[in-house]
This record gives C-alpha cells, sequence and structure tokens, in this order.
C-alpha cells in the first residue's frame, strides 16, 4: 500500500479501510525519490531510500552538477530503475545548473534555466520559463542531449521519461516535444491507471509527524496502483543553501523524507497492509 494513495483518500475526505488487502485486488505503490544530480545529499539520500527504505525509481536531472555523481552511485546499486527528469528550470536562489546545449531562448541573462516554469508572485521580474518564449527547437535539442547522456551513462537502467516541475510538458507545442522523444527513444512519460496518491504533509511538518502520516496513508490504502513522488535529502551544510522565496527550510524538510521513506515503522506499514512496491521497469515491461 502506499503512502500516496492515504493521501489521496484523505483529500477527498473518505475514511481509510480498515483492511484494504481484503477488499480484492493487489495494492501496488510505486514511491519516487526526485532531483538526483543537484547535490551529494540528494544522492545519498535517494540512493538510501530505494536499498534501505520504500522507494523504488530514482529521477535524475542530467544536468545537475552532481550528475557523475549520480551515475556512480546508481552504478554500484544495479538494481535502482532510473527515469530521466527532463529539466528546463532550476529553482533555488543560490544553487544553479545551464543547459547542455547552445539554448539562448531558455536561459537567463546569466546563461542559467530560469527558476519557474510561469512567473509566480514575489519573485524577481523575468523568472518565468514559459513568458520568455522558449524555442521548441532548442528545447527538443536541449532535452534530447539529456536523454542522450542518461542513456550514455546508464543505459537500458533507463526506463521512463519525467518533467521536472511540469516544465517541459506546461504547454500544447512542449508537449508534442515530449511525446515525440519518448516515442523516439522508447521511454513512456505517461502511464494510465497510475494514480497520483498526493503528499504526506506540509514542508514544515517534522520526520516524526511525517513517518506518522504516512503510515496513517499506507494503512488507508485500497486497491489499485499509487504514485507517491517526494525529494529526499540529508540536512548537510551543502543543502542548507538551497531555498527560494516561500521555500526556506529545503533542508530540514527533505531530510525528514528520507526519514519517512526508511522509517521501520513505515515498513511495518507496507507488511500489514499487504502492499507491493513496484518500479516504473515494471510497468514498462507490463507486469
Amino acid at each position: 500500500m502506499s503512502a500516496s494513495q492515504v493521501i489521496l483518500l484523505a483529500s477527498l475526505g473518505l475514511a481509510p479501510a480498515a483492511s484494504p488487502a481484503r477488499e480484492g485486488g493487489e495494492i501496488r505503490l510505486l514511491v519516487r525519490a526526485d532531483d538526483l544530480g543537484v547535490a551529494q545529499a540528494v544522492n545519498e539520500a535517494s540512493i538510501r531510500c530505494c536499498t534501505e527504505g520504500i522507494a523504488r525509481s530514482v529521477e535524475v536531472i542530467v544536468p545537475g552538477p552532481w550528475f557523475l555523481d549520480a551515475v556512480r552511485l546508481l552504478q554500484e546499486h544495479p538494481g535502482i530503475d532510473v527515469g530521466v527528469h527532463l529539466t528546463l528550470t532550476s529553482e533555488w536562489e543560490r544553487v544553479k545548473w545551464r543547459p547542455m546545449t547552445h539554448a539562448p531562448s531558455l536561459v537567463d541573462a546569466d546563461g542559467y534555466f530560469h527558476p519557474t516554469t510561469a512567473q509566480r508572485p514575489g519573485f524577481p521580474p523575468g523568472t518565468g520559463f514559459l513568458e520568455a518564449g522558449p524555442d521548441p527547437a532548442e528545447v527538443e535539442r536541449e532535452l534530447r542531449a539529456q536523454i542522450e547522456a542518461a542513456r550514455r551513462h546508464l543505459g537500458d537502467r533507463v526506463t521512463h521519461l519525467s518533467a521536472h516541475m511540469g516544465t517541459a510538458v506546461a504547454a500544447p507545442e512542449l508537449r508534442a516535444v515530449v511525446d515525440r522523444l519518448a516515442d523516439e527513444y522508447g521511454l513512456p512519460i505517461a502511464f494510465p491507471g497510475l494514480r497520483d496518491a498526493g503528499s504526506f504533509g506540509p514542508v514544515e511538518a517534522t520526520a516524526e509527524q511525517r513517518e506518522r502520516r504516512l503510515v496513517e496513508l499506507i494503512e488507508g490504502l485500497g486497491p489499485g496502483s499509487w504514485l507517491l513522488i517526494e525529494h529526499p535529502a540529508l540536512d548537510t551544510p551543502e543543502m542548507r543553501r538551497f531555498g527560494h522565496v516561500g521555500y526556506e527550510n529545503v533542508a530540514e524538510h527533505r531530510a525528514a523524507v528520507t526519514a519517512a521513506f526508511t522509517s521501520p515503522e513505515v515498513l511495518r506499514a507496507v507488511e500489514r497492509a499487504g502492499v507491493r512496491l513496484i518500479s516504473y521497469a515494471e510497468l514498462v515491461g507490463g507486469d
């Protein structure tokens, strides 16, 4: 059973079922760890969430400054499923990354990706990707380069695509580019039947609160296939430099995610509820 499923039930105001596994049908949960490649603390935590916790798939930001470290860790753990987290934004104020290709319509005055998909209230003017008028041809070259680099380093470990902050699919012309690349490389980005389970607590929740909420969510899941997405990290000096307007406690929040994903109590809840943890690789393979 999935932590994300339980969140969906809560958001609908439904009481969790006492014994979901007995209602008939398998409960499958895909727990995904996003943003490998942006920091050592993210890389280490995400691998730990897969080897010691409930995560089964990771998403790699190829232009991230710690991408090659992520590659090294993934090579040491060949059983972890990998997706290319197609990236066109760089959201943090003091930690940035750039395109892999020459793409003037995709960057700000300093040559970095824009921080947000669309202009947000409270952010400096000119920080929205869509408002900057991205050239779809440049988008395609950049996303192709990211996919090619991931395949070059990780081979058929790469099973799917996803969109960092949703930016790569945020407009019809961008979605058309991504769909074309997904078909060309045989890396799906859409998985019909996989339901979004939401989140398991606000960013200000403590590790203990997140663990408790995740257990509650898992114990309330019903049959079906569910997706739970989060961003594990460790609370290190490096991660404490991450942040932007309205989200300053990044290290504390993401360390709480790691603690919840690797919690023995959460693992016991998964077992009690009869949840099968799955990866994208199984969905692609038709299992």
